[in-house]
């Protein structure tokens, strides 16, 4: 659609499971036009990302997952702004660990239009990192917000809490790998990619483990 636009910033902070702590940036990603906005992972810094969406409305908060890096920035900025925040139920228990008195405010399911600007973000569960992991495929922007699913050189990281590997190279296979290969990957971590760009690594991510 004509004037949406993808904006990124990149924040800083720490990832906490396990009763370990890594310090880690994330990608934050807008979604919108001039006058809307959606957040995708709201992860750190809510004042830097309250910068990014400006006077915009802020339609929602979306989360790929529920790892405390990806939402523990999520409840400031529904408050200041009165965005809802949205979360695939199967990732709750994650959620809960880092917001245990706060819950999402509505739950996000496979197959789900999340609408922004006139545009639309199409709801994959791609479990395998997280239970409730998800990615938002936008075919009219060409582009998918991977969360921790898909990285540029392979999938998410499984070797933690509700996580798994076969799951996630399922996920990949059968979710996303059936995107155009021009399909440009924005993850929660690093560089961008495409689909097509991917595909000769699943083979080799299967001959690894599964």
């Amino acid at each position: 659609m004509s004037g949406v636009q993808v904006e990124h910033l990149t924040t800083s902070g720490t990832f906490a499971l396990d009763g370990e702590e890594w310090e880690v940036d994330n990608n934050v990603w807008v979604v919108g036009d001039r006058d809307q906005a959606l957040v995708i992972d709201a992860a750190h810094d809510p004042k830097a990302i309250l910068g990014v969406v400006g006077d915009r409305e802020l339609v929602a908060v979306v989360c790929t997952h529920g790892h405390n890096d990806h939402v523990n920035a999520a409840p400031a900025l529904a408050e200041a702004t009165g965005a809802p925040i949205l979360l695939h139920p199967a990732d709750r228990v994650l959620w809960d660990m880092t917001h245990p008195g706060r819950a999402p405010d509505a739950e996000l399911s496979q197959g789900q239009t999340v609408p922004i600007a006139g545009t639309g973000l199409t709801v994959l569960h791609t479990p395998g990192h997280a239970p409730g992991a998800v990615c938002l495929y936008a075919p009219s922007l060409g582009a998918l917000f991977s969360g921790d699913t898909l990285f540029r050189g392979g999938p998410g990281a499984t070797g933690r809490s509700y996580s798994d590997f076969p799951t996630i190279i399922d996920s990949v296979r059968y979710r996303l790998f059936g995107l155009p290969d021009e399909t440009v990957v924005h993850p929660g971590h690093g560089e961008s990619t495409t689909i097509g760009a991917e595909a000769p690594h699943l083979q080799e991510w299967i001959d690894r483990g599964y």
